[in-house]
């Protein structure tokens, strides 16, 4: 039997982050993590790089060893589409793996959040943990930090069609061009943020695990390949966590003080119901003893994408095995070129006509050409054109629908049943849908536009493209809350404000699952400050 004073499941954007702070206090600390480590040769070389990300997800024989093949079950208001649910298999978690948009969200959203019962993380309570982690380009300011482990650069080296987009898209919008969309204003046209500097992707394993100080630290010890079992309980306290190693041997590690779950959206609400902790009618179904009856895997909800692609040679960028090669190896040499920063180039937070008081749209400018219809299945991902074009992925980012998470069975090998629910609620498509529309009208004529490619003219009518959004609309791959914040007398709530497990002692929950909301815009900045404020609450 191993000890520590903490046990923490999952090595991912949040847990990461709790290992570090808490061993920089002294404590002893155990990192669980069932993915691999993210430095093997080869593995390492395309997580480290920013532009690796679309060869590395668009190949199943290379993402099957960085991502857990999640898929959603068939989605009833999207034509019974079975949709992947990419999460990151490698110490980082899906922060080595995503595309590195660094966004904070709207202020709105943490007051909004302490509203509605989850106290203390209104903006003004969350603002100096946003600055903690992050070292800004432009330096400290009220609003922006600097000197923390995530390197946040601008997107350089942007595309004429970005440029394009850029000069004109703002009055085409009736909105600004604004310098910082993570500053006091989200509403306007901005070249994208992304947490990579150098060439180099900043992960929390890089920038939490692997940086001088942290090497270090004995009194951290990070076990990768080692599946979570099951929370341990001695009545109504968490002891430990059983855990399984890639030999198949099973042992208990031990928790001294408390055990924290960080196994992102998915895997915090599948352990916790495991270990009985969740929907007790559901609990006795898969025949699993009820410890705590509460609402886990409820609320889950995630961001929507439809791409929209225009031919333009002003997008430089040819999606063809040769150029990706040798931009890979350019980036890989000298730190430069395309491939050393992200493939997204511009974001737009825009309202759509049904918005109330912040942007409810969110447009990603991408310098490919996207896939069409989807990328459901597991064949290598091809886009419609490997001409140069420029896609805009209008988002929806306040979804209205809600899914659940639910065990297959009460085996910890199978996969959980995952249902997002996508388009169940009427508005969500019609926000996408004037999504559309809005992006119709920027890229028209905009510089060398030769016109859409897809959904493209066939589906110019309001009634065509209607009918296809079902087959189109993607995942942002951003799904949060099925361990839902709260108060302790909320029937919704699994966690209280500080992310305690109700009626359970010495557990808490920290990562994107705990969000009562989900904030406007990529959620990975708001995973690591819940990692960074869940260590506030255990150092105090």
């Amino acid at each position: 039997m191993v000890s520590a004073d903490y046990v923490i499941v999952g090595a991912g954007s949040a847990g990461c982050v709790i290992a570090r702070r808490l061993a920089e206090s002294g404590a002893s600390v155990i990192l669980i993590e069932a993915g691999g480590p993210d430095t093997k040769l080869g593995i390492r070389n395309l997580l480290e790089l920013p532009g690796a990300v679309a060869v590395m997800l668009a190949t199943p024989q290379l993402k099957k060893y960085v991502d857990w093949g999640f898929k959603s079950v068939p989605q009833t208001a999207a034509l019974d589409r079975v949709i992947p649910m990419t999460r990151g298999k490698v110490l980082g978690g899906s922060s080595s793996i995503n595309g590195m948009l660094w966004v904070r969200g709207n202020q709105q959203n943490f007051d909004d959040w302490a509203a509605d019962g989850a106290t203390g993380w209104a903006w003004d309570d969350v603002r100096d943990s946003f600055k903690a982690i992050e070292d800004w380009e432009d330096g400290e300011s009220d609003l922006r930090g600097a000197g923390g482990p995530i390197k946040v650069r601008r997107q350089v080296n942007l595309t004429g069609a970005a440029q394009s987009f850029l000069e004109h898209a703002p009055g085409r919008l009736g909105v600004d061009l604004i310098d910082d969309y993570n500053g006091k204003e989200q509403e306007g046209v901005s070249i994208m943020q992304l947490s990579a500097a150098d060439g180099m992707r900043y992960s929390t394993a890089k920038a939490y695990l692997r940086d001088d100080k942290a090497k270090t630290y004995e009194n951290l010890v990070i076990l990768t390949e080692a599946t979570a079992l099951r929370v341990v309980l001695d009545g109504e306290r968490a002891t430990g966590v059983e855990v399984r190693d890639k030999k198949g041997e099973k042992q208990v590690i031990s928790a001294s003080r408390e055990v924290i779950v960080s196994a992102g959206v998915f895997g915090s609400a599948q352990l916790l119901m495991l270990s009985g902790i969740g929907p007790s009618d559901h609990l006795s179904e898969v025949g699993v003893h009820t410890r705590a009856d509460l609402p886990v895997g409820d609320n889950l909800h995630d961001h929507l994408f439809v791409p929209v692609s225009f031919r333009m040679d002003s997008a430089e960028r040819r999606p063809t095995p040769l150029y990706f090669l040798k931009g890979l190896a350019q980036a890989r040499l000298n730190r430069s070129g395309w491939a050393a920063g992200s493939q997204f180039e511009a974001f737009a937070f825009v309202k759509s006509q049904f918005a109330q008081s912040i942007p409810d749209l969110q447009m990603h400018v991408l310098y490919w050409v996207y896939p069409f219809p989807n990328q459901d299945g597991d064949k290598p991902v091809r886009p419609a054109t490997t001409k140069p074009g420029l896609c805009i992925l209008p988002t929806l980012i306040y979804p209205e629908s809600r899914g659940t998470v639910r065990l297959r069975s009460s085996d910890p090998a199978d996969k959980p049943l995952i249902d997002p629910a996508y388009l169940t609620v009427g508005r969500d498509a019609e926000v996408l849908l004037d999504g559309i529309a809005k992006m119709r009208e920027v890229m028209a004529g905009l510089g060398d536009s030769q016109g859409e490619i897809t959904p493209g003219p066939e589906y110019s009518s309001p009634q065509a493209i209607r009918e296809v959004l079902p087959n189109i609309v993607h995942s942002v791959y951003h799904a949060v809350g099925t361990c839902r914040m709260g108060q302790d007398s909320d029937p919704r709530a699994v966690v209280t404000p500080d992310l305690r497990v109700k009626g359970i002692d010495a557990l808490r929950v920290a990562d994107a699952s705990v969000m009562p909301t989900i904030t406007g815009g990529n959620t990975n900045a708001p995973s690591i400050m819940i990692g960074h404020r869940a260590a506030d609450f255990l150092l105090a």
